[in-house]
């Protein structure tokens, strides 16, 4: 499956809503940005459209990776990030190497 980094839905909740269609399509498309990843199809649908908060990937060896990326897609898009979301990231970051 091809899995948005940060969810479509995570995304509107996030400020996408206020978006023109012209961006919306850029977010979704996305292929600059670690937008766009491959996963399986159980991770894909284990995650649904959570938030860090609330889903982590299953290997926590990827959670450094998966930090950065998703802080670098909210980043980018000037999304907002929630303080359960900001709480879960710091975890998730304090797993990469320093």
């Amino acid at each position: 499956d091809i899995d948005h980094m940060v969810p479509l839905a995570a995304a509107w909740r996030a400020g996408a809503d206020q978006w023109d269609t012209p961006r919306r399509k850029d977010f979704a498309n996305d292929l600059e940005h670690s937008q766009l990843i491959a996963v399986s199809a159980a991770s894909n649908r284990s995650k649904g459209d959570q938030t860090p908060d609330l889903w982590k990937p299953p290997l926590r060896s990827y959670w450094c990776t998966y930090s950065r990326a998703w802080i670098d897609v909210k980043h980018v898009y000037q999304l907002n990030v929630t303080e359960a979301e900001k709480n879960a990231l710091g975890e998730m970051l304090d797993t990469c190497e320093h």
